[in-house]
């Protein structure tokens, strides 16, 4: 099960590698993606506890 789960991060890390370095600007506008949602789930987590508070 280990090796599996290893043989599984390379070949993502490989995928996210091969991404970056054939579109970079594509790969930028995922990562770009990517934090805005965590950004939006933090704010809405921050707005949950207040009213949650209130």
């Amino acid at each position: 099960m280990v090796q599996t789960k290893k043989i599984a991060l390379y070949i993502v890390v490989v995928f996210v590698l091969y991404t970056i370095i054939t579109s970079p600007k594509e790969a930028a506008d995922l990562v770009e993606i990517g934090f805005e949602g965590i950004s939006t789930a933090a704010q809405s987590v921050g707005e949950f506890m207040t009213e949650l508070i209130k």
